[in-house]
């Protein structure tokens, strides 16, 4: 069975990225990528969420909250499942960041 994404809203990343800083701390926010098809890919320092004791990320109530963070900031933002744990090169250092990827549906639902 194949599920078809709803078209996403084009926002510009002026407009997108104090949504995420509100939502998450500017603090937090590493990088908002913009993808053709509408869509945003999130990246947050893993200072955004406090990681129980063992645990190397967040749990599935975590990630949830995270999502549903930015969900509470625009009724229209549609969460992907695709969400994780990314590493990216700092330097001569490999960073590990958290990643969420959402758009904004086109329509009112």
């Amino acid at each position: 069975m194949s599920y078809d994404l709803p078209e996403f809203e084009k926002r510009p990343k002026s407009r997108v990225l104090p949504l995420v800083n509100q939502a998450f701390g500017i603090e937090n926010v590493v990088r908002l990528d913009v993808h053709n098809d509408g869509h945003y890919r999130l990246i947050l320092k893993p200072t955004v969420c406090t990681l129980a004791e063992g645990a190397t990320e967040p749990s599935k109530s975590q990630w949830a909250t995270l999502k549903k963070r930015l969900k509470r900031r625009d009724r229209k933002v549609f969460m992907f499942k695709d969400y994780g744990v990314m590493n990216l090169e700092q330097g001569s250092n490999t960073m590990k960041y958290y990643y969420l990827e959402f758009g904004f549906f086109l329509y009112d639902e």
